[in-house]
């Protein structure tokens, strides 16, 4: 009797979980839906910002590096925030069964998301490339890599797209490679 209870117990538990994971995401979907491309374009943005100021600072190596550490970090507090709006959605008291799974089924796609980048940034760093930093969204993957101050070659961008292509669902022409020069 009691095996029975604890499983239901569980079974209850893993059911609160995914439905305040869909909650969350039909919440954020419905607050924050125009917010993803605004995020997006304004981590381009600083990505570009971040390019043009490393290219006029002397201390290139060290500015690149900390490029990349900066770059790696505001994608993390980014899907920190988001990941706490998922959950302060579905946990939030009246929520549906459809914000519920809406919720989970965008903290799915951030894991999702996060292991891709992760993927990716291990295989660059495997082919040669000092350091980098990706973001995966539902249109496609952004790459920022250091470049010489002649820029990436043709063949380095190949090698680029050739990986994520190859280990991902990603077309080429849904591959952006961002060059950040010292």
């Amino acid at each position: 009797m009691k095996k029975h209870m604890k499983r239901n117990i569980t079974i209850l538990t893993v059911l609160l979980f995914v439905c305040a994971a869909v909650y969350f995401n039909w919440s954020y979907n419905n607050q924050w839906g125009a917010a993803d491309a605004e995020m997006v374009s304004a981590e381009d943005a600083a990505m570009a910002a971040a390019q043009a100021e490393e290219s006029a600072q002397p201390e290139a190596k060290e500015t690149v590096s900390d490029y990349f550490a900066e770059a790696r970090l505001t994608r993390q507090q980014s899907r920190d925030e988001a990941l706490s709006l998922l959950e302060s959605a579905s946990a939030a008291e009246g929520a549906s069964q459809e914000t519920i799974d809406s919720a989970m089924t965008a903290i799915s796609a951030m894991a999702t998301a996060s292991m891709t980048e992760t993927q990716i940034e291990n295989m660059l760093l495997a082919k040669n490339f000092a350091e980098c930093v990706a973001y995966v969204t539902s249109d496609g993957v952004t790459v920022a890599v250091p470049a010489p101050e002649e820029g990436l070659t043709e063949a380095q961008v190949a090698t680029i797209t050739d990986a994520i292509v190859s280990d991902t669902d990603f077309a080429a022409t849904q591959i952006k490679v961002v060059e950040v020069k010292n």
